[in-house]
């Protein structure tokens, strides 16, 4: 499913128009990024939790050369799927 086909779901199920629809998706998508952004972390209660977590420099190898490099610390997001989205999936 990509973002058109999430606006067609969202406006069927809420009863709005596609335009409504995108920009309620845009508005949320916009919120948890700034909250992530922030180092804030974003839990939806019954679906997951989105939080920054930072990852420290550690020592990898280039495959093309087989020379050991250094891998600068970074921030990723992670995902965890609440127990409501995991039960469902499975």
């Amino acid at each position: 499913m990509n973002k058109a086909d999430l606006i067609n779901v969202i406006a069927e199920k809420a009863e709005i128009t596609k335009a409504q629809a995108k920009s309620a998706l845009d508005a949320t998508l916009a919120a948890i990024a700034d909250a992530m952004a922030n180092n804030d972390k974003v839990a939806l209660i019954g679906f997951g939790t989105f939080a920054v977590v930072e990852k420290g420099e550690r020592t990898g190898i280039n495959p093309a050369t087989k020379e050991k490099i250094t891998i600068p610390a970074k921030k990723v997001v992670k995902f965890k799927a609440g127990a409501e989205l995991a039960a469902k999936v499975k």
